[in-house]
Formats: C-alpha cells, sequence, structure tokens
C-alpha cells in the first residue's frame, strides 16, 4: 500500500472485498488474485474496475502484488491479460490505468502493455495522478 494514502484498516478492508463482490455481481468482472503458477501462492490481485476518471465511470486495470514479488514482471503478465480480456471478451472501446505520479512501478507496467500517457490531474489524494489508457484501435495494432 506503498502509494495509497495509508494501509485499510480492517472494516476498510471488509469493505474493499464486499466492493469487489458487488463489482461481480452488477458487471461481471472485478479483480482476480494473482497466484504463482509454481506453488499457487497468492501474491496480489489484478483486474478490472469501474472508476471515476476525468469524472465519469470509466473501466480500469489495476493491479497490486505484495513487495516481495515486484520487478519479477508478474503484474505485467497479469495487467496483459487483463487488457486483452478486456478488449476480446469484453469488447470494451478503451481501457485504463491511473497511478500516483511517483508509482514508477505503476507507470511501467501500464507502459509495458501499450498504455500511453493520457492526462495528469492535480487531485488532494494524490497531489498528481497520471491517467494511462489504450484504445481498442491501438491495441489491434499491436505485433
Amino acid at each position: 500500500m506503498k502509494h495509497y494514502p495509508k494501509p485499510f484498516s480492517l472494516q476498510e478492508s471488509k469493505n474493499w472485498i464486499k466492493w469487489n463482490i458487488e463489482n461481480y455481481a452488477a458487471y461481471g468482472f472485478g479483480l482476480w488474485g494473482v497466484i504463482l503458477k509454481e506453488n499457487n501462492q497468492f501474491i496480489g490481485d489484478c483486474g478490472i474496475t469501474l472508476q471515476k476518471i476525468n469524472g465519469n465511470m470509466e473501466p480500469e486495470i489495476g493491479y497490486h502484488i505484495n513487495k516481495n514479488h515486484v520487478n519479477k514482471g508478474y503484474a505485467t503478465e497479469a495487467a496483459q491479460a487483463c487488457r486483452n480480456y478486456a478488449f476480446e471478451v469484453l469488447k470494451l472501446k478503451e481501457i485504463y490505468s491511473y497511478m500516483k505520479y511517483t508509482n514508477m512501478a505503476s507507470i511501467k507496467v501500464a507502459e509495458n502493455i501499450g498504455m500511453k500517457l493520457r492526462n495528469e490531474l492535480k487531485d488532494e489524494k494524490n497531489g498528481i495522478t497520471k491517467i494511462y489508457s489504450i484504445t481498442l484501435e491501438e491495441y489491434l495494432r499491436k505485433d
């Protein structure tokens, strides 16, 4: 939770789990667990949720990897799978990721999956929030 204002309390954690369950009921998608193939260890989450971006509710790829497992490509691999799912299954036209301007790891993941910086917004929570996205057209031009 390095790039969050503070770690979640127990109640905030319960509310976050409830929110994720509600996302699946309402939209059919949400965050998935990131599990190491070699030992089935849970190391984080990654998925698609609706977030308020530029004043609109937009689909966003979010990823959180345990600090003991960062810089090994897991977030990029999971985010790529979510990007592909967004375009190939959900048939979305654009998908976003947003992060605090100091979150270089998340910026790198967004760029690794083909996202481009679209905007930087001043806000109370992050100081500056960077907004990345990739459109369906950009995705189809890959490789």
